[in-house]
């Protein structure tokens, strides 16, 4: 038995698609590269100013995410996640821990004008999976029940950064 096809067929095959520079997806060339070289802790701050008398309070958990990317050579970026999480019980300081992890990425072959969604959407995006993990065992290590901090839509924060809108995802356009 074989299983259905996911996707139907309702255009032109992507090698039909013109050159004229209309298809967004059609790259001069080799196709876009986008490669994580490396990811590391590059500041991590944890303080505990309350324990142990806090170790049993309830906090209000305030989360603030920040992002940064530099160009190092002509393929090499470096991308930094920011998480900053400080609680409070009773207008008091229970913790507080900041973390900037970094990523080193290899990106090769893309369009100038894609380079900073990739770099502050897709490089976030594989990075936050480690940070959460880092930012919960440190919580955890501080004598506090882990805080998993939900997804972050990182492509919202950019948006919002950015003021842009959100894009609808390009269609095949039908030659006539």
């Amino acid at each position: 038995m074989v299983a259905p096809p996911l996707f139907q067929e309702s255009g032109p095959d992507m090698s039909e698609l013109g050159t004229n520079g209309s298809d967004p997806m059609n790259f001069a060339g080799e196709p876009p590269r986008v490669q994580i070289i490396g990811q590391y802790v590059k500041d991590l701050s944890f303080e505990n100013p309350g324990a142990p008398m806090t170790l049993t309070a309830r906090p209000a958990i305030d989360l603030g995410v920040d992002l940064q990317a530099r160009r190092l050579d002509p393929d090499r970026y470096e991308v930094e996640l920011k998480l900053r999480v400080s609680a409070k019980a009773e207008e008091k300081p229970v913790f507080l821990l900041e973390l900037v992890y970094g990523g080193l990425f290899f990106i090769q072959n893309a369009p100038e004008e894609f380079l900073q969604p990739i770099l502050l959407i897709e490089g976030p995006h594989l990075l936050f999976p480690f940070a959460r993990r880092i930012v919960a065992d440190v919580i955890r290590d501080g004598g506090m029940p882990p805080l998993m901090i939900e997804p972050i839509d990182f492509a919202a924060l950019y948006r919002a950064k950015t003021g842009q809108q959100p894009q609808p995802f390009p269609m095949p356009t039908q030659p006539v």
